[in-house]
């Protein structure tokens, strides 16, 4: 029987999506990049208790919305190693393939500034702050 993780992970390399998590028979997908479906699932008030995550990339950025979100796990393909902390010690349970110091932007000329925006912090609320602040700033 496949559980919930595998199912999540076959959806989200199946369906070529960023984001898939899923809870027994109910899934929530998203195919848009960066923190922008864990953004969306916050606003929404949605909350990942009792879902299984697959992402393709976690940045820090990413981890302290993770925490907020409260999935019970997450696999990944890139997790960075500040991302990896955030969740291990807000008792995410999380599987990966390749370990980073930290995410590169897009170009891979430089860290991705999500990550840089919330380096320096280490409350998820803050983090959620800057975030949203960051995209603001980016969209002008």
């Amino acid at each position: 029987m496949i559980n919930d993780l595998e199912k999540a992970v076959k959806l989200l390399k199946k369906n070529q999506l960023t984001f898939a998590a899923v809870r027994e028979n109910e899934s929530i997908t998203s195919t848009k990049r960066g923190v922008k479906p864990l953004l969306e699932l916050l606003e929404n008030n949605i909350n990942l208790c009792g879902f299984s995550v697959a992402d393709k990339v976690i940045g820090k950025a990413a981890a302290f919305l993770y925490v907020l979100l409260g999935p019970d796990e997450i696999s990944t393909d890139v997790i960075s190693e500040p991302a990896l902390y955030v969740l291990k010690n807000n008792n995410i349970n999380v599987h990966y393939n390749t370990l980073t110091n930290a995410i590169r932007n897009r170009n891979n000329t430089e860290f991705c500034p999500m990550e840089t925006t919330v380096m320096d912090t280490n409350d998820a609320y803050k983090a959620l702050e800057l975030i949203k602040n960051k995209l603001i700033e980016l969209s002008k």
